[in-house]
Formats: structure tokens, C-alpha cells, sequence
């Protein structure tokens, strides 16, 4: 496992709104871009445990991005700067910088959900990961919203051991900034049965056996055309823990 943050340097770019947006990258050749989940970071969900470093290994330029409001990403308190869908649009916006063309995508719990919109809205990667996803947060956010928003201004108030507090703990450990959280939640765009049918793009959907926060991961890999569902051990919190979660997307990553 990865020690530290400061092992990894950050590189910064300019989205579109002029926000200074992060990520940082590991290993050489074919590019994969993983995006992170709420509250969370590119070294938390994928460096920290050794996800990263496995794809890096298999001959993988693995690339994560901050997300605006976490990390070492601008994480501005203006509602104005958290539009709906921004998180995708920075995502392509990543990919011009870049100048990728022939890459995969991936991303987990937000970042699955924000991949998704990538795809609706026109981002052609070879295959896609949705991790920590299903089909209900992808249909309607709203209730994962709900139960942030209650986190997020609840600071201190929750009950030990309840959902809304591990919720919190997880800001805490990560430093995530309560105060940009609450407006990037606003971001969350639903997506029809009919967007996530016309994506044909071969699409990993992986999620944890016990991991029901976002609704069926099966019913979404169903939907999909070329969807294919793997299943780990753990929750949403814990499966993206063991090196199950690095192997799974590559193993699917080295699929002809």
C-alpha cells in the first residue's frame, strides 16, 4: 500500500470555468482514467491500496483526477462553480487536455455515476468501469443527494455507528470540505433507462456482493448492451479495500 499523498506529485489543468483541477498519473503506456468517489480522492479510492500501482505494473498509464471540491482540486464554496453535470464536464475536459483518444474509463460510487454521464453525453472510451454503482443512483441520484445533504449538515449530530456517521468519519479521514460538498451535490444529473440502452460500449459493471447503496448493480449491467457484472466480497464502503477491486478491472481491461 501507498504511504503517503506527497509520494505522488499533483499536476494541475484548467477546466473550462478556470478552476485549477488535479490529478495525478502512474506507470507508462495504454491510458486508463479512473475518477473517485464522494468525499474521497484519486489517491484514497485508487493509490492507497494498490489499485493503482497493479494497473501501473500491467502496462497501464493510470490517470486520477481530483474531482472539483475534493483533494488538491480547487474547491471553491460558490454554489455557481457546481452547475449540473459539471463533474463530466470536467472529466472531458481531462481527456482534451490530455489528448487521449484511444483511453478507458472507470470510476467508483460518484465517479462510476460521473463516467456514466461521460458516456451519455458523447465520451467514447474503448470500455468503461461502473463501480460502486447501480441502476437506482444512476435513474434517480436524488436519494443519495438526500442522504448527504443530511450528512453534510449534520456534522456532529449523527448517531455512532449509523450510515450518516461512517459517512462523516470517511469526510474526516479524507479532509474533504464540507462547505464545497454541499453545492456539488447539486451536480447529480439523472440518466433514462433509454440513455444508459443506447450506450454500446463494452462496460464493466463491479460492485461489491453486500453493496447496495445505489440500487441492483445487476439490473444495471442488464440494461447495458455490452454490460458485464462482477461481483467482490465487501459493501460500498470496504470492497474497494482488498486488491479484488484492481484485479477485477484488469482483468476486464486485458479481455480481447
Amino acid at each position: 500500500m501507498a504511504s503517503s499523498p506527497t509520494d505522488f506529485p499533483v499536476t494541475y489543468f484548467k477546466s473550462h470555468d478556470g478552476l485549477d483541477l488535479a490529478y495525478r498519473e502512474m506507470g507508462a503506456g495504454r491510458p486508463v482514467v479512473l475518477i473517485h468517489g464522494l468525499f474521497s480522492n484519486g489517491w484514497v479510492n485508487w493509490i492507497r491500496y494498490g489499485h493503482a500501482q497493479l494497473l501501473a505494473e500491467a502496462g497501464y498509464r493510470v490517470i486520477m483526477p481530483d474531482l472539483r471540491g475534493h483533494g488538491m482540486s480547487a474547491a471553491p464554496h460558490d454554489a455557481a462553480y457546481y452547475p449540473p453535470d459539471v463533474l463530466a464536464e470536467d472529466g472531458e475536459t481531462l481527456i482534451r487536455h490530455l489528448g487521449l483518444s484511444d483511453y478507458d474509463l472507470g470510476g467508483y460510487s460518484l465517479g462510476g455515476r460521473t463516467v456514466l454521464r461521460m458516456l451519455v453525453r458523447g465520451a467514447r472510451p474503448r470500455k468503461a468501469i461502473l463501480s460502486g454503482m447501480g441502476l437506482e443512483g444512476i435513474l434517480d441520484p436524488d436519494k443519495r443527494r438526500d442522504f448527504f445533504r443530511t450528512v453534510l449538515t449534520g456534522l456532529g449530530l449523527h448517531k455512532r455507528g449509523s450510515a450518516a456517521w461512517m459517512a462523516e468519519a470517511f469526510l474526516k479521514t479524507t479532509g474533504g470540505d464540507a462547505l464545497a460538498m454541499l453545492p456539488l451535490l447539486d451536480t447529480f444529473v439523472a440518466t433514462t433507462r433509454e440513455e444508459i440502452g443506447a450506450i454500446r460500449i463494452p462496460t464493466l459493471v463491479l460492485s461489491g456482493e453486500d453493496d447496495h447503496d445505489n440500487g441492483s448493480s445487476a439490473e444495471l449491467a442488464k440494461l447495458l448492451p455490452q454490460g458485464e457484472l462482477v461481483e467482490i466480497a465487501g459493501n460500498h464502503m470496504t470492497s474497494v479495500l482488498p486488491p479484488a477491486l484492481g484485479r477485477s478491472i484488469l482483468e476486464f481491461l486485458q479481455q480481447v
